[in-house]
């Protein structure tokens, strides 16, 4: 996880990221002070359920409104090899710090790292992948989903299923914007895949086969497919992400307001599986148009 400095509506990404606002009587002082309570907070209640968390501390120089969401650019994997992904906006690309990140991990967290995939060539041909945000990975399963938009290029997620053996399922998924149907920026705004269920806006699909695809394809790998609607997908109910505390328990994390947003059914079904985490994360989501998962790069790199 990155501690922010300088964040804020980042501008370059407003352009198809319909979830960010700019709030009104803020100084961009007093965002990223709120932004920072926020991190904080949550990573104290991450570690307090007994889950490692590794935060770097973003720099003033260079301006990196969004380094607050790392997995956009970085994905590490049980093989040892690390991705490295093309960023649609030209200010996201310098949050990409690898060699800074891999040296961490590898010297003081004492995991290894056998490869560096650098997808980043793409950027040359105005293609983008961004990460785990584009990509929402079943490990298990060994099934990659991704929703195409400006930010999800199909060419370059097939070439993510080649290069990492994945199987790839593709489809198109959007949200309401005064009255207009416009593709949701990234796949794990919409859904989660846990280990034995799956959160997913099955309305943000508007064709009635891609759906039926993907809900069928997430039952064959065995989840309990867990439906919610497109006003909670507007409260981040979609961008969750499974992971596990240091006695290997299953815990499922997400902010306050999506928390907020589940019926009691969605919360029970969920129970079944593992316990919910959640924090207030409210200036993050308004300025950043992003939520829980996306502040969070997980590790599955094996020991040294």
């Amino acid at each position: 996880m990155v501690r922010p400095v300088g964040f804020r509506m980042n501008e370059q990404t407003a352009t198809n990221n319909y979830y960010q606002k700019v709030l009104d009587g803020l100084s961009p002082q007093e965002v990223n002070k709120n932004a920072e309570v926020e991190f904080d907070r949550f990573v104290n209640v991450l570690r307090n359920k007994g889950i490692e968390v590794m935060v770097l501390q973003d720099t003033e120089d260079p301006d990196t409104p969004d380094s607050i969401f790392p997995n956009n650019w970085i994905s590490f994997h049980s093989d040892g090899r690390v991705g490295i992904y093309p960023m649609y906006a030209e200010n996201r690309r310098l949050e990409r710090r690898e060699t800074e990140v891999l040296h961490k991990l590898q010297n003081e967290m004492g995991l290894e790292v056998t490869e560096v995939v650098d997808f980043t060539e793409f950027e040359e041909h105005n293609k983008f992948l961004e990460g785990t945000g584009s990509i929402v990975l079943d490990r298990t399963y060994k099934v990659a989903y991704a929703a195409i938009s400006e930010r999800t290029d199909r060419k370059a997620f097939e070439y993510f299923c080649q290069v990492f053996d994945f199987v790839g399922v593709v489809f198109n998924a959007y949200q309401s914007v005064e009255g207009k149907r416009l593709p949701i920026y990234h796949t794990n705004v919409m859904m989660c895949v846990a280990n034995h269920f799956a959160i997913l806006c099955a309305d943000c699909i508007d064709d009635e086969t891609e759906r039926d695809m993907v809900i069928n394809m997430l039952r064959d790998s065995g989840k309990e497919v867990i439906e919610i609607s497109e006003e909670q997908t507007q409260r981040f109910a979609g961008n969750m992400l499974e992971v596990v505390n240091s006695e290997n328990k299953s815990h499922l994390v997400m902010s306050t307001s999506a928390y907020e947003a589940l019926n009691d059914d969605q919360i029970n079904t969920i129970e079944k599986y593992c316990e919910i985490i959640h924090s207030s994360l409210d200036t993050i989501e308004a300025c950043g148009g992003g939520s829980a998962r996306c502040m969070m790069a997980e590790v599955f790199l094996p020991k040294l």
